[in-house]
């Protein structure tokens, strides 16, 4: 029997653990001690050099756009080419708001050097600031061409995670916003110019982008499922989406180690994940009840 060296589990660093990967069967499974992370930020396809972060954002655009187009068409509340227009002017618009809600709850990174915030390729989105003016460009567009907002917010609303899903995978060939140290086997490897000051080189960290991106496409078919058994006022699904997805961020951001501002004991989007949970829940439950009582008066009138 060929004797196998045991790795602890209370081995968080990569350094610190025995080296196996010479021996029969354990080579073959040493991917399960950690998940790698790219050892670059760009992906190379011939001649051409692209950028993995912006490509990830950009694929989950158009699997959005691709999924929205499908859901207007198969209620005939619109088409694939409407669509196309909104996602024209609404991802954009989207990519902005992300960055300014990055730039002005970070202000302390860009003080005295403006010149970086505008570049968006070596990360920094927040996902709020891009929701919130992405949809009300996103809506600007579908009323000026004569869409129904509540019909279209129905549309986009299991879409949203799909992008968004797609996207997050940006944070890992960035190597950024991972969470704490964990001795999971799916902890991730971050190179040693990366990790933050105080932990030691080969440390492994929760894969917060993996929780996310999953935990997104969850939610996504959780959105489909619901549209599909339950009558929901036009509109209302978006407010579920951004009920559910406020949960998510809540427990992801808080094993995030990044930088960020805070107050009693919770992380700034944590606060923000809490009060867009209220106003999507509070909005759903008084406008399915005002909706309720409009039905319920002719019936008392007669």
């Amino acid at each position: 029997m060929i004797p196998v060296t045991p790795v602890s589990a209370d081995q968080s660093t990569l350094v610190d653990r025995p080296d196996t990967t010479g021996e029969p069967i354990v080579g073959y499974m040493n991917w399960l001690a950690s998940l790698p992370s790219p050892s670059s930020g760009s992906l190379e396809i011939g001649p051409l050099r692209l950028n993995a972060y912006g490509l990830m954002i950009a694929l989950g655009a158009i699997a959005a756009t691709w999924m929205m187009g499908r859901r207007l068409e198969a209620r005939k509340w619109g088409s694939r080419d409407d669509a196309s227009s909104i996602a024209i002017w609404a991802v954009p618009a989207g990519v902005i708001g992300a960055r300014i809600y990055h730039v002005i709850t970070d202000w302390e990174r860009f003080d005295g050097q403006f010149i970086d915030a505008f570049k968006i390729w070596k990360g920094g989105l927040g996902i709020y600031g891009g929701l919130v003016l992405g949809t009300l460009v996103g809506l600007w567009v579908a009323k000026n061409k004569g869409l129904s907002l509540g019909q279209t917010l129905t549309a986009v609303a299991p879409a949203l995670p799909l992008a968004q899903a797609i996207g997050r995978w940006g944070n890992w060939f960035n190597q950024e916003l991972f969470g704490r140290p964990t001795t999971l086997p799916w902890g991730l490897e971050i190179d040693a110019r990366k990790i933050p000051d105080g932990y030691e080189a080969g440390t492994l960290f929760h894969p917060t982008f993996l929780y996310e991106s999953l935990g997104l496409l969850v939610l996504m078919v959780v959105l489909l499922q619901i549209d599909r058994r339950m009558k929901l006022r036009e509109g209302h699904l978006f407010l579920v989406y951004a009920a559910g997805y406020s949960v998510l961020r809540f427990f992801v951001e808080g094993l995030r180690i990044d930088p960020a501002k805070s107050a009693s004991g919770l992380r700034l989007n944590q606060w923000v994940s809490l009060v867009v949970l209220v106003a999507a829940v509070a909005w759903l439950i008084i406008d399915s009840r005002r909706a309720n009582a409009k039905q319920d008066l002719p019936a008392r009138q007669e």
